[in-house]
């Protein structure tokens, strides 16, 4: 029997002893598993972990640094100044551009302030009271001008017989167009009967046989004490400017030499994608009116200066991202600021009015938005973007002047004298109180280019307050062709982790599509109340309001999901969003499977599909309703301060209008409900503007919400994502 071996010589024997180094086999650096019951990291949870931040902290380090040493530079001066010699350190000759540069920070004339709108642009210094205000508008050479296109079409647009014009002017726009203007009259009636207002009988009848026999006088032009200015062209063609913006392009003869074509870049909101055929072109025209109110508003000639000013940008409360994105890209880029901030509307309109919470109804030319503003901040499931204003009412104000035989039948509003002066006659005529409603003897004067002034004088009776009813039953409005050219140029902006639309939504826009589509939403949430502000209050206020009249445009809508994530179904089963055969026999149910993000783009789409419009008064409360989420107090604060602005409010009596039907509305809140204007007596054009120069004044150079130069070329677009108050 063996004796007991030691492991070692076991180890010797079997060739098991270890004969290396001791080295290890590679020079990898070896990471030892991490404990997984307790870790954490840090990344990205601090702001200096953000490059954007950084700047930021480092700037405002800079600041303080030469406020120490400018404080360091005057205590030396005055010290000098009493004979007492200055303490060794306290004056930097290295520094010798510092006092400039804070004196450039607190300097509010190096802000500009731009709020551009469909028809006009104000543009100023922050340290102005009120902006210059021009037309958005540019002309540009073309074959023939705006009002010759498509055969010399007029707008408004009249039925033709045989290529020929109806000579009845009652059947001009059509048998659904005039039943509605004449249930309208009626209804108009019936309201001023039970108001106990006297009405006079056979007023329209007057108004018809007074308009029908009226002509004309003929006035020279050096009679005129009114005449207009028209912009001059060079008599040689080809030296004429090959474009002209504002108010210069909208005095250009129509039969100039050679011809011009206004082109508007923003149209109801939107940019402008009907009239172009090219993106490049469009951004090149925004760009070119900008350039130019700059020079010839502001006075700043040389573009080499730009760079030491800054831009506070007004855009909507419901934007487009690659508008804004586009729009930062020009400022930064083609203008040159040395830095600029994007501002909300409705929130600008709060800076400019010194509130800090109110509901906001800005009617403009083409679009009317709403939103309630608490605290500094807009409530996001508020804003409400609807696609008319007053230049629709200006159209419809034409057409029942021209339906009740207006001496001017050859009115066009694509001709630019004409489209001015339907301006001026809405302005001047339009009224909302009903006190006003009798028979009124106007006249006004027509003046084009290359012709004597002509006078006019005509009677009306109910049309200068049936147009502007046209904002509470917008039906009226030719609404035909404001989704023409819709994404052809710029598509909607795509989340670009999972591909998903992330343009910014709205419950109370959802419900106005609702609305527009033809669904209650009230009915779409299961709610029936009497009261129109209870049927649309949310019974989950967590959650958004679902956009549940387009589900039939999306497939398998009957199979729930619990998370916006898919998950892939597995192998020989069908492709999301298509039902699985059959499976052992017919009466088995069918398998569907959803992708959450092609849902959400359909969604998108259909939501384009839809022209976003609803009563102005409905709207409002519906606004104030997604934003107050139930709560009664907040509820009772919005309704209390609702302030309408905009140019399209500019109504005689619009105001107490518009309260009396809220009131009707809300009969269980009605002395809750106040309207005020923009205090100051400030015009309710400019309040947005006005704000948006006391938030570029806001903390100086210290704001957060500045996007600089260094930053925008490093991130560019992206920067926005840290730089912009409101969730982008």
């Amino acid at each position: 029997m063996p004796g007991k071996r030691s492991n070692r010589a076991i180890a010797r024997d079997e060739g098991l002893e270890r004969t290396d180094n001791n080295l290890d086999l590679t020079t990898w650096p070896q990471v030892n598993m991490i404990n997984q019951k307790n870790y954490y990291t840090e990344y990205l949870k601090r702001d200096d972990q953000y490059y954007a931040y950084r700047i930021q902290h480092e700037e405002d380090t800079n600041r303080m640094v030469r406020e120490a040493r400018d404080r360091d530079r005057a205590l030396a001066h005055s010290n000098l100044n009493n004979g007492t010699p200055a303490e060794p350190g306290l004056v930097d000759e290295d520094d010798v551009g510092a006092a400039a540069s804070l004196q450039d920070a607190r300097d509010f004339s190096k802000i500009i302030v731009i709020h551009p709108g469909s028809q006009n642009l104000r543009i100023g210094f922050a340290s102005d009271a009120l902006p210059k205000t021009i037309p958005m508008v540019i002309a540009r050479k073309a074959r023939e001008n705006e009002s010759e296109e498509g055969g010399g079409e007029p707008k408004p647009k009249r039925i033709k017989l045989d290529n020929k014009v109806l000579a009845e002017s009652e059947k001009w726009f059509g048998d659904d167009w005039a039943r509605e203007y004449a249930a309208m009259s009626v209804e108009l009636k019936q309201t001023m009967r039970n108001h106990r207002i006297r009405l006079m009988p056979n007023s329209k009848e007057m108004v018809v046989h007074y308009n029908k026999k009226k002509v004309h006088e003929t006035i020279t032009e050096h009679n005129d004490p009114h005449r207009i200015e028209w912009t001059e062209l060079p008599p040689d063609p080809r030296k004429a400017p090959d474009y002209f913006i504002g108010q210069e392009a909208l005095r250009i003869p129509e039969k100039s030499n050679p011809r011009y074509k206004l082109f508007w870049p923003l149209r109801h909101g939107w940019l402008n994608e009907k009239d172009y055929a090219s993106k490049n072109l469009l951004l090149q025209d925004f760009a070119v009116i900008l350039e130019q109110a700059i020079k010839q508003q502001l006075g700043l000639t040389r573009r080499r200066d730009w760079a030491q000013y800054s831009c506070v940008f007004v855009i909507p409360d419901l934007y487009d991202r690659n508008y804004v994105t586009s729009v930062l890209e020009i400022l930064m880029r083609d203008l040159g600021f040395g830095r600029c901030c994007f501002q909300q509307e409705s929130l600008a309109a709060t800076f400019g009015a010194g509130y800090s919470s109110s509901c906001i109804v800005d009617v403009g030319a083409q679009k009317t938005s709403i939103c309630c503003v608490e605290e500094g901040m807009c409530a996001d499931n508020s804003r409400i973007n609807l696609k008319f204003g007053g230049t629709d009412v200006t159209e419809t104000f034409i057409k029942m002047l021209l339906f009740d035989h207006f001496p001017y039948a050859d009115m066009n509003l694509k001709r630019r004298y004409d489209f001015l002066l339907a301006e001026e006659l809405k302005q001047k005529f339009c009224t909302v109180q009903e006190m006003d409603i009798t028979v009124q003897l106007y006249e006004f004067h027509l003046r084009a280019a290359g012709q004597d002034t002509r006078r006019y004088t005509f009677k009306t009776y109910d049309e200068t307050m049936l147009a502007p009813m046209g904002l509470f039953q917008p039906t009226i409005f030719d609404n035909s062709e404001k989704l023409a050219g819709r994404r052809k140029l710029f598509g909607r902006s795509y989340d670009i982790y999972d591909g998903s639309p992330n343009d910014p939504r709205s419950a109370a826009q959802d419900a106005v599509l609702q609305w527009a589509s033809g669904q209650d939403p009230s009915v779409s949430n299961g709610t029936t109340s009497e009261t129109p502000i209870a049927s649309l209050v949310l019974s989950t206020p967590s959650r958004q309001l679902p956009f549940q009249n387009l589900s039939h445009l999306t497939e398998g809508e009957g199979t729930p999901r619990s998370s916006e994530a898919g998950s892939p179904g597995p192998e020989d089963t069908p492709q999301p969003g298509r039902d699985s055969p059959a499976i052992g026999g017919e009466d088995r149910p069918t398998i569907s499977f959803h992708d959450p993000v092609v849902e959400k783009i359909k969604e998108a789409e259909a939501r384009d599909t839809i022209l976003p419009i609803m009563p102005l008064d409905t709207a409002i409360l519906t606004s104030i309703t997604q934003a107050a989420r139930g709560d009664d107090r907040k509820m009772r604060e919005f309704l209390g301060g609702i302030m309408v602005i905009g140019g399209g409010s500019k109504i005689l009596g619009f105001n107490n209008f518009l309260e009396e039907r809220l009131r009707d509305m809300t009969p269980a809140l009605s002395k809750e409900i106040f309207i005020g204007s923009p205090p100051r007596e400030l015009d309710p054009q400019v309040v947005v503007w006005k704000g948006a120069s006391v938030f570029g004044k806001l903390s100086g150079s210290g704001n957060d919400s500045w996007i600089g130069r260094e930053e925008w070329d490093f991130f560019g677009s992206r920067v926005l994502m840290q730089r912009c108050q409101f969730l982008w």
